[in-house]
């Protein structure tokens, strides 16, 4: 069996028949099966639910279905006998199935294990540029991308952002490159592959490490060694945040390939392969000929601030994107004009509106504590509406970080009972609410409202809940859309004709 799928290097190698299990019929379960279906796999795909789309969508394509509570492997599976299991990202390691897996000797892939050794569909393989981090995933891939595109290279960004790298690699059109987002997940079922056809990066980059998905990996450790797994083999350019040194030395005991490069980016003067600032100007020192004597301009914070990308998590991550975009080649011009015409995704610190004097901000993608932390720092007084589904999370500490900053702070989410003790404990001198709404569609309501009442001219309030949202939305743009459709039902006929609340590098 082992040998078997040591020869699956290839779209043309021979999967007929291999009788796979696939876990999970999400986005990415789907693209799996189907993807495993058209090499003529025998498919059988296990999920808790049938009720969507594509589950009338797995006999069509040639695959099976069956539906169980997943409290145990359900006997269909092993009937199955799978000679492989494809699992979904977001299954731990500890689910019973998966446990099952383990105790049957049977190997576990995840969905970008099956897209790397398949890559070869359309033409030549497109490099693979990988990113992840606790925080700045996604704002990263896409600057990443855009960069490379504005240099006229065929690029998509693919994986943890939303389409599957599987898709990303069937696509009939082809790419040169695919700038890949990874989570923690994803990374923990690379862990431990070995072999020939291991996923080997162009260039990598893990933007920060904090705190997050603890539940998942059981430690902090876990979830660090699941991160390292981003620079294994980069061929190019190890990229790190030399402001923190958890990345920094994740790229000292990666495995990475010989002649492989690491290269920090920061928000302070740049050494010798490092791309940061100097005096209001973002430089590469990292790719040039004389980079001990010389410096290269890519943008400067002025222009990044018209551009509404001057908040210093947000530059930090265009300094990560510029230097993936520079391991590949792309001139400094290039950079400086796509980063004219990028703009942040919705959700993202996106200002919504300014009233009286106090701006309205839907950070809702601030989903854990190192995020939140980003967004607070951006403004120098808040009325900060947090809280949600915390994941394990103690927000004592950010609390504490913050308190002086805060005009108040609005409380919303389930397991709000934690977040108003931190809050006791490290911040007793902050006006506290409470949202007791249930209902979905009153939560953002009465935020909106407690928070209108204590916010003063030249205040910001800040949705950066530093926790999950499926307490109590489908997800963080469902929360970020109902906080901004709130601020403009509450406010939107007494906007200030200039915002004044955009942040600063």
């Amino acid at each position: 069996m082992t040998n078997r799928l040591d020869t699956l290097t290839s779209w043309h190698a021979d999967w007929a028949g291999l009788r796979v299990g696939v876990l999970g019929l999400g986005v990415t379960g789907f693209s799996v099966a189907d993807t495993l279906a058209e090499l003529g796999a025998d498919v059988l795909v296990v999920a808790s639910a049938a009720g969507d789309e594509r589950a009338g969508l797995i006999e069509v394509i040639g695959a099976r279905l069956v539906t169980s509570d997943l409290d145990a492997a359900p006997a269909e599976l092993v009937a199955h006998q799978p000679e492989l299991l494809v699992v979904s990202p977001g299954f731990p390691p500890s689910h019973p199935v998966l446990v099952w897996a383990a105790e049957a000797g049977i190997p576990v892939w995840g969905d970008i294990e099956l897209a790397w050794r398949v890559r070869d569909k359309v033409g030549t393989p497109a490099e693979w540029i990988l990113v992840t981090g606790t925080n700045g995933k996604t704002t990263t891939v896409q600057l990443t991308a855009a960069m490379l595109a504005e240099a006229g290279l065929r690029v998509a960004p693919c994986g943890n952002i939303g389409v599957p790298a599987l898709d990303a690699v069937r696509d009939p059109q082809g790419f040169d490159v695919l700038v890949v987002e990874l989570s923690s997940y994803q990374l923990h079922y690379l862990t431990g592959q070995s072999g020939p056809d291991k996923v080997t990066p162009y260039s990598s980059v893990c933007l920060n490490i904090a705190d997050d998905h603890l539940d998942w990996h059981g430690s902090l450790e876990a979830y660090i060694d699941a991160k390292t797994e981003v620079y294994s083999r980069t061929r190019v350019a190890c990229v790190y945040n030399r402001s923190d040194l958890v990345t920094e030395n994740m790229v000292r005991r990666a495995d990475v390939a010989e002649g492989a490069r690491a290269i920090g980016f920061g928000l302070g003067v740049p050494g010798p392969s490092d791309l940061g600032i100097v005096d209001g100007i973002l430089v590469d020192r990292a790719f040039l000929e004389d980079r001990f004597t010389s410096a290269l301009e890519l943008t400067t914070v002025d222009d990044l601030a018209a551009a509404g990308l001057s908040a210093p998590h947000i530059v930090a991550n265009v300094l990560a994107a510029a230097a993936l975009a520079r391991s590949f080649g792309v001139p400094p011009a290039v950079i400086r004009q796509a980063l004219l015409g990028f703009s942040l995704d919705a959700h993202r610190i996106q200002h919504v509106l300014t009233a009286g004097g106090v701006g309205w901000v839907n950070d809702s993608k601030a989903t854990n504590p190192h995020a939140a932390d980003a967004s607070l720092r951006s403004y120098p007084s808040v009325v900060w509406i947090v809280g949600g589904l915390l994941k394990g999370v103690d927000v004592g500490d950010l609390v504490s970080r913050h308190a002086e900053r805060l005009r108040g702070a609005v409380v919303i989410g389930v397991d709000r009972v934690a977040v108003l003790a931190a809050f006791q404990r490290h911040a007793p001198n902050v006006p506290v609410f409470e949202v007791t709404a249930n209902d979905t569609g009153d939560v953002m309501t009465e935020a909106v409202e407690l928070a209108s009442g204590v916010a003063a001219s030249g205040d910001v309030v800040l949705l950066a809940p530093a926790a999950a949202s499926m307490d109590q939305f489908a997800n963080y743009a469902e929360r970020g859309r109902q906080f901004s459709e709130a601020v403009k039902e509450r406010w939107g006929g007494l906007t200030d004709e200039r915002p004044d609340d955009q942040p600063t590098a």
